[in-house]
């Protein structure tokens, strides 16, 4: 992976994204019941496969870590991502 932009987080329209080369990437979620639910990770093909999905997707999990929140990987790049990160396997809810 190459160095990555800093993830901004954005609560007040609850999303994280990053800007890569004039591109946008983010992670949509909602907080339901003291559980962040990652509804959306989207990364623009122009700059694909450079980890910044999963780049985005654990500050989403560190960010509930620091709430106390529990996860709810939602959407399928978020549940993929936690099949290959084991060790965020007990943040997920339920």
């Amino acid at each position: 992976m190459t160095d990555l932009p800093s993830v901004e987080h954005d609560p007040g329209r609850q999303r994280f994204h990053v800007e890569v080369e004039g591109h946008q990437a983010e992670l949509v979620y909602r907080v339901q019941d003291g559980r962040l639910v990652i509804d959306h990770t989207g990364v623009p093909a122009a700059i694909g496969g450079r980890g910044i999905a999963g780049h985005l997707v654990r500050a989403a999990f560190e960010h509930a870590r620091e709430q106390g929140w529990r996860v709810v990987p939602a959407c399928a790049y978020a549940r993929a991502w936690v099949a290959r990160h084991p060790a965020y396997a007990g943040m997920v809810a339920g």
